[in-house]
């Protein structure tokens, strides 16, 4: 996707998908086949057909990697069952210069970016639609206005399209989303599109508990500041107290690259009925991924 000379761009809009969403990074970011809220705009388009009436969240989150990049996110996301629109701001801050005399931590890749540029900002505008191809199968698609702008450098802008599909039945959930579909040019980087897969398990769709686990799998691996990243994400959720707190665990491992591993929580309280607060953190090693991240949401 990138080279050195090109990274500066590339990784404004090589997003790491898991820093969207406060219940999804609770869950390890493994929410493609669950996708039961606004933040369907960014996981799975397909999601929002069989979600609530209207789903509205306000977030930030943060990843960072020690001695390479700070990854910041902001977002507003409104979500129905007919369309969703949503806003996505990014800003990746210290991004360490190449340093051929330095050598890499033992046992890992060399995590380091080729550019000696400190901070980018960019933004995403996205319109979804969706619709119910027969019952129990829905498709859904984000036209998005995407915008970057280096440090010291030009502002360029592109337009782009995301695809996701969902299929339910019972307590099965079956998701599948693809990014960048177009692979548009930012300057001088092309976005690669980046595919991912997921399976769901929801008790409660079947009569049983407030209960669901999920997997995600990437596809194909794909660039960003830290490297080449190709996650397993793995998590669950459970409600209680008639919804009133929800529960969250995951973990995930990147499968290229650093090999980053990470473990993720999460909680939503209930202010009142229909309004949440979410919250997630996460935690690795010295050398993998941490963050953190918080959301206002209103849901019915």
């Amino acid at each position: 996707m990138c080279t050195c000379a090109t990274v500066a761009q590339a990784t404004a809009f090589a997003q790491v998908t898991e820093a969207v969403g406060g219940r999804a990074s609770g869950m390890g970011g493994a929410f493609v086949a669950v996708a039961s809220d606004s933040s369907a705009t960014w996981w799975n388009p397909a999601g929002l057909a069989p979600g609530p009436f209207l789903d509205l969240a306000l977030g930030r989150a943060t990843v960072a990697t020690p001695e390479v990049w700070r990854y910041r996110t902001s977002w507003f996301a409104l979500g129905t069952p007919p369309l969703g629109v949503s806003y996505y701001r990014f800003r990746l801050t210290d991004i360490q210069p190449f340093d051929p005399t330095a050598a890499p931590p033992p046992g890992r890749e060399d995590r380091r970016a080729g550019v000696a540029v400190r901070s980018l900002a960019a933004s995403q505008l996205g319109v979804t639609l969706v619709q119910t191809i027969i019952s129990g199968v829905h498709t859904g698609a984000t036209l998005k206005y995407l915008r970057a702008a280096p440090e010291g450098g030009e502002t360029d802008q592109s337009v782009d399209l995301d695809l996701g599909v969902l299929a339910t039945a019972g307590a099965v959930r079956l998701g599948a989303r693809m990014r960048n579909v177009a692979e548009p040019t930012i300057g001088t980087a092309r976005l690669e599109r980046q595919t991912r897969v997921g399976v769901a398990l929801d008790a409660e769709a079947a009569g049983g508990a407030p209960l669901t686990v999920a997997i995600d799998v990437d596809v194909d691996a794909y660039a960003t500041a830290s490297g080449m990243r190709r996650v397993v994400a793995f998590g669950a959720e459970h409600w209680l107290w008639d919804r009133r707190l929800g529960l969250r665990g995951g973990g995930r491992m990147n499968r290229a690259g650093a090999r980053d591993r990470s473990a993720t929580a999460g909680a939503s309280v209930a202010i009142r009925a229909g309004v949440y607060v979410d919250g997630h953190v996460v935690g690795g090693g010295a050398a993998d991924e941490r963050g953190w991240g918080v959301a206002a949401r209103v849901s019915f």
